[in-house]
């Protein structure tokens, strides 16, 4: 399984997003051997681009992505990254979301597919990462 970052599906649905033939070839290549998934975090951050629910979940059908659940250790994993940041001076006062999908990958041992990787290599540098 690898976990689909949300950037490179915006990247998808954007279509002059300067990502796009990227992002594309990675999930083509990528779901000939793996299950592309999402969790309720990124399925959260696609929402503001969508006017309903069910108009998303077609996307992500037509996509072909799984959907998984935030096991309880991720959770906790993703609190403790937060308490990590917040330590080293992060200004943020809430769990960010890349914080849940990193501690997602790790507790799944999967990669991560995003253009992204700075808070993943930061707080979760077990987790394999796919970017540009």
């Amino acid at each position: 399984m690898v976990l689909v970052d949300t950037n490179v599906l915006l990247d998808v649905l954007e279509p002059n997003s300067p990502w796009l033939a990227w992002s594309v070839g990675q999930l083509r290549n990528l779901a000939k051997v793996h299950t592309l998934a999402i969790n309720p975090t990124i399925y959260a951050e696609l929402a503001p681009s969508h006017s309903s629910s069910a108009l998303l979940d077609q996307k992500i059908a037509t996509m072909n992505l799984a959907f998984e659940p935030i096991p309880r250790q991720a959770a906790f994993l993703a609190g403790k990254a937060f308490l990590l940041y917040r330590k080293q001076g992060g200004n943020k006062t809430s769990v960010l979301g890349d914080f849940f999908i990193g501690a997602h990958a790790q507790v799944l041992a999967c990669p991560v597919l995003t253009r992204d990787s700075r808070r993943y290599r930061t707080y979760f540098s077990s987790v394999h990462l796919i970017t540009p």
